[in-house]
């Protein structure tokens, strides 16, 4: 956390004075700087892209609990908490598609209003016949609804 720190602000200030201030040695710095990337973040790495495109070809819809099953079928070794943090990490998110729920059956328990214009929209003059509709458009967001 401190080195890097430094390193985003090696441009602003000399490296000698933040390195005094936060306590840290310069050697240690520079051995940070040269360091190789670890096993396991070289391996989180590549199990991140591979959760990247998983993620993309189920359209956004799988979530770590899917994504985990299709890693293990493909021969990735890891734990279901492992792709869940990646995930977190790269900001994905898992949106399950909404199963369809048919019209109500049973009796209804409100009153309709009554049919005056008897499916005639014909008008011989400005503001003589009114109508209106509602509708509702499910999106990532939430339901919208629609008045026209």
């Amino acid at each position: 956390m401190r080195y890097s720190c430094i390193r985003l602000r090696r441009d602003q200030y000399p490296i000698r004075m933040m390195c005094r201030l936060l306590n840290v040695s310069r050697s240690g710095y520079y051995d940070w700087c040269n360091r190789d990337v670890s096993t396991r973040a070289h391996n989180d790495q590549s199990l991140s892209r591979m959760i990247h495109r998983l993620h993309e070809a189920s359209g956004g819809v799988y979530g770590a609990r899917k994504l985990h099953h299709e890693l293990i079928d493909a021969g990735h070794r890891c734990g279901r908490h492992k792709v869940a943090k990646l995930m977190r990490q790269s900001g994905l998110k898992g949106y399950p598609k909404r199963r369809f729920r048919g019209a109500r059956k049973g009796p209804l328990t409100y009153p309709f209003a009554d049919n005056l214009l008897k499916q005639d929209f014909t008008a011989k003059g400005i503001n003589e016949r009114w109508a209106s509709d509602i509708t509702f458009i499910w999106t990532q967001q939430g339901w919208l609804y629609l008045a026209v």
